[in-house]
Parts: C-alpha cells; structure tokens; sequence
C-alpha cells in the first residue's frame, strides 16, 4: 500500500509539472461550449495547481472543509468571472493567482490548520482572481452558459483530485507525500510569479 501511494505521489507531480500550457487564462481560443469549458481548467498549471491544493487543503482541515472550502471556491469563482465579464476590475490577477499557488502550497506543506472561516476567507479571495481572469474571455466563448458549466465541473474534479491527494494523510508515508505536493505547489506558484513557468 505504501509503495501505491509514493508511486501515486509521483505521478500526480509528473501531471502537475507538465501542463502544456502554464496560463489557463490565455485569452485565446475560447470558442467552444461544453467541452471547451471543460478542458480550459486543465489547460493551465496555473489553475490545476491552485484547484488541486484547495482539495488538499480541506482534506487536512477535515470535516466540514473537506466539502465547505471546494464548494466556496467555484461560488465566489463564479462572482469573479461576473466582476470579469462586467469589466469591473481587479488589479494584479496574474499576482493573485500566482499567490494562490503559493499561499495554498505552503499552508500544505506547513500542515497550517487554521480555523474554517479563515480558510474559506483565503480561498474565496484567491477564487475572486481566478474568477476574473476567466470571466474576462467568456464572452468569447460560442456558448457562454455550456462553457461555464463545463469549467466549473472540471474546477470540481480538480478540487477532488486534490481531496484523494490529502486523503492520504491517513497514512504516516501519505503525509509526507501530500505534504510534498504542498510543496511542489508552492514552488510552481514562485515559478508563475517570477515568470519562470
């Protein structure tokens, strides 16, 4: 069993680091319905990073957070992709959803258990950034209604990659692994900032 998870461990970290492209939020090629919607998130280290980490987060906060944190996330994602199609703005998204990574890696890494309400607090402000930055490209999506969908469905799946991720904490070698991932997270999220990824 320990052997399954370190294996498992390693290749989740292999689909992490090897996205094909960095930025979900490119701006480009958003013209589809469903199916585009579904497979923009999964596009983008930048977003499977910070999606998967919030699974992971409220695994290791446990219940109610392991269902609370991935539900407040694709909610007030969803504002934000309003304030982004209404043109409201939001300064530094790129920096904001570089932090994301960053802030929610280290809270992995560290085993940061801090009380749920300050949790929720951390993930929908990170939610409002990747929000905006989508939103922004929705109206050029064919048809915007099935595209939202679609994305807010594979935001779900990631957040529940993350959450078997940060079930492994159950066992003393899971810990460490998802720890790791934490870890890993943090460092794509330094990568995004400094433009290195």
């Amino acid at each position: 069993m320990e052997r399954m998870m370190r294996n498992t461990g390693w290749i989740i970290a292999l689909l992490l680091l090897s996205a094909t492209s960095v930025f979900a939020h490119s701006g480009e090629g958003v013209t589809g319905g469903f199916i585009s919607g579904a497979l923009h998130p999964l596009a983008g280290l930048d977003h499977v990073t910070a999606m998967v980490a919030v699974g992971i987060l409220g695994a290791f906060l446990g219940r109610p957070a392991i269902w609370v944190l991935p539900v407040v996330f694709p909610l007030v994602m969803a504002l934000g992709g309003i304030m982004g199609i209404m043109g409201i703005p939001v300064p530094a998204i790129e920096t904001g959803i570089a932090v994301s990574s960053v802030v929610l890696g280290l809270m992995i890494l560290l085993a940061l258990k801090p009380p749920l309400w300050i949790a929720a607090l951390i993930v929908a402000a990170f939610a409002v950034f990747h929000g905006h930055a989508h939103g922004t490209e929705l109206p050029n999506a064919a048809n915007a209604l099935s595209y939202s969908v679609g994305f807010v469905i594979a935001t779900g799946l990631l957040h529940l990659a993350g959450i078997l991720i940060g079930e492994l904490i159950r066992w003393p070698a899971g810990l460490i692994i998802a720890r790791g991932i934490g870890g890993l997270i943090a460092l794509a999220g330094v990568g995004f900032l400094t433009g290195t990824l």
